[in-house]
């Protein structure tokens, strides 16, 4: 009986099995499907907010948050992972008093989870590559005053500086006031706070110069 019963099982199984596959490779395919339609390049509705969008420039989807393209400008065969955040300003609509906020050059690559979070002035030369979850803002929150929430406080804004060919680590910060030169290594959780000088490397918190290069 049980032999029987074993035996029964197997057809009933095997159809579980293929309908569990096929289903897989439905939801991958779909998932491919809509990495390709999502992602957002200079031709497509959303591309066009952007006060510039570059040739052969992608954002993958998904994206996290991008608001007030409008100042933001971005050069030609440069790639943004996904869960990228790209915003100017605190709220969507809000009207800057530079355009543009954030600049970021020709073939240059983020990490997945990275942002750019800019109010002033945020530059990003060519050839720059970022590792994952990098962060970059040129605001910081205030906590001088001990009867405001610091959520409620902030600093002036200070523009942020990225040089020519530079690598940032994963999980690296840039903070406001930072200028990084060119061919400049930021090494992995790095935060970054003030001026670091070309062709060197650079590690710590805050991020001090470990080696001259050339």
């Amino acid at each position: 009986m049980l032999e029987r019963d074993a035996v029964a099982r197997t057809p009933v199984r095997r159809l579980l099995t293929g309908l569990k596959r096929a289903a897989g490779e439905g939801v991958l395919r779909g998932w491919d499907l809509a990495i390709e339609l999502g992602a957002i390049g200079p031709d497509t509705r959303r591309g066009k907010r952007f006060g510039r969008f570059g040739r052969n420039s992608v954002i993958c989807f998904p994206p996290n948050t991008l608001f007030n393209e409008e100042y933001i400008h971005i050069g030609d065969g440069t790639l943004f992972g996904p869960q990228i955040t790209l915003s100017a300003g605190m709220i969507p609509g809000q009207e800057m008093v530079t355009d543009p906020v954030i600049s970021v050059g020709d073939r240059c690559l983020f990490g997945k989870g990275s942002g750019i979070v800019g109010h002033l002035e945020i530059r990003v030369g060519n050839d720059v590559w970022t590792g994952h979850h990098v962060y970059i803002t040129d605001q910081n929150h205030g906590y001088e005053d001990l009867d405001l929430p610091i959520s409620k406080q902030v600093m002036p804004e200070r523009p942020v500086s990225i040089g020519d060919g530079s690598w940032l680590g994963h999980g690296s910060v840039v903070l406001p006031g930072a200028r990084i030169g060119k061919h400049v290594v930021v090494a992995a959780n790095s935060v970054v706070t003030g001026v670091l000088p070309d062709n060197c490397v650079a590690a710590g918190v805050p991020a001090r110069v470990i080696k001259q290069l050339g």
